[in-house]
């Protein structure tokens, strides 16, 4: 079972191997096919998640996706680097995909907020859930509803889960993209 609802609140989403979102700069690999949850959401929106995953190979990660299609989308996950370290990171997709690392975070579970205004996105994390650190600010022209969600990916042959142990969107427009405040 792909969805297992958490004691306490929450939700368990594992992941298969061979999993991922990522559309290789190069042109070469293309994945476009781990477990995602959305719901559409219109204009301006704040999402937040608390996720925490079971990290068992490398690239292993759960987050949020903002996406239009399979060619237009971000992520932001918590996930296990080439480096062998946890890190918030992000990939913006037009097309083809960028990717960048965040810094390293040794904690069992991290918060993550993707912000929209118009067309100016902005990535956040927290590891209490309050001091929101800036992770990037971007421009991705998308259609003023859009699929917001959580995903897990696990590019590797080991599959994972993920807890996610509180999502929101709110419909509301921050003042800064750079802070989600």
């Amino acid at each position: 079972q792909v969805w297992t609802p958490l004691p306490g609140g929450g939700i368990r989403v594992t992941a298969p191997p061979v999993t991922d979102y990522f559309r290789d700069p190069a042109g070469e690999k293309v994945k476009d096919n781990g477990p995602y949850l959305w719901r559409e959401v219109t204009g301006d929106f704040v999402a937040r998640a608390r996720v925490r995953p079971k990290f068992a190979g490398r690239y292993d990660a759960g987050g949020i996706l903002v996406r239009q299609d399979e060619e237009r989308w971000a992520k932001l996950c918590y996930e296990s680097t080439n480096f062998g370290t946890t890190a918030a990171i992000s990939v913006v997709t037009r097309g083809l995909s960028d990717d960048a690392n965040g810094v390293d975070l040794a904690v069992p579970d991290l918060w993550l907020q993707i912000c929209r205004v118009g067309d100016a996105f902005g990535m956040q994390y927290a590891v209490d859930g309050k001091d929101w650190r800036k992770v990037r600010r971007f421009h991705l022209p998308l259609p003023r509803t859009v699929r917001v969600g959580l995903l897990t990916q696990s590019p590797g042959n080991a599959g994972t889960a993920v807890d996610f142990l509180w999502f929101s969107v709110e419909s509301r427009t921050v003042a800064d993209t750079r802070t989600g405040a």
